[in-house]
């Protein structure tokens, strides 16, 4: 395959024109100005960690937004590319349009990577299960996962899917974020072990 066939293959369609996957800088600023626009808000709030704040991400407006998602699944596929990661996924509710739109990317490009997600507490009817997304053949031992979130704290929420993962008999390879709030994940993750990726950080949407 030629480099022009292969950026033709990794085209995608948004806004009217085509976004190339090699093209991370251009695809990070754009994403970055939705997520201000869409996403960031200073107020008090309290968190999920139950700590209390003067700014807020909210990132299910960029999540659900056309141009949004499809930034998020580029960003996102390019950090899981060269890693060896066969699956992909994180707790809800944050992950779970992040999941889906890396999927649908990933068979676009030719280079498709199975989605799950982990709930917060098994369903208590139907098949009761904690981590969707398979099948009753499926299974994910000896699968190496990466799991993504939307926003980190602390990285509390995160260790919950891994948890759940890492009893099925998966390798957690990579802790993917969106948007780190910068207060204690990275050090939560690195004292489990686990790698850890942010595309974004607070402090790059509160300098201004």
């Amino acid at each position: 395959m030629t480099a022009d066939t292969q950026a033709k293959a990794d085209a995608v369609p948004l806004a009217g024109r085509k976004i190339v996957l090699a093209d991370d800088g251009e695809v990070r600023r754009r994403l970055g100005q939705i997520i201000r626009e869409r996403s960031f808000g200073r107020g008090r709030i309290k968190l999920a960690s139950g700590r209390e704040s003067d700014f807020y991400f909210n990132l299910k407006p960029t999540m659900c937004d056309p141009a949004g998602a499809s930034l998020i699944a580029h960003m996102v596929l390019s950090e899981l590319r060269g890693r060896g990661i066969d699956g992909f996924g994180g707790l809800e509710m944050g992950a779970v349009p992040i999941a889906g739109a890396v999927a649908a990317l990933s068979a676009l490009v030719g280079e498709p990577i199975p989605a799950f997600f982990v709930r917060k507490t098994p369903k208590d009817h139907g098949a009761q299960l904690l981590v969707e997304g398979l099948t009753k053949t499926e299974s994910l031992a000896g699968r190496r996962l990466a799991v993504i979130e939307d926003v980190t704290t602390t990285g509390g929420s995160a260790l919950k899917a891994v948890e759940a993962v890492r009893a099925l008999g998966a390798e957690v390879r990579l802790m993917l974020t969106i948007v780190d709030r910068q207060e204690g994940a990275a050090e939560t993750f690195a004292a489990q072990g686990l790698p850890f990726k942010a595309l974004f950080s607070a402090e790059e949407f509160l300098k201004d």
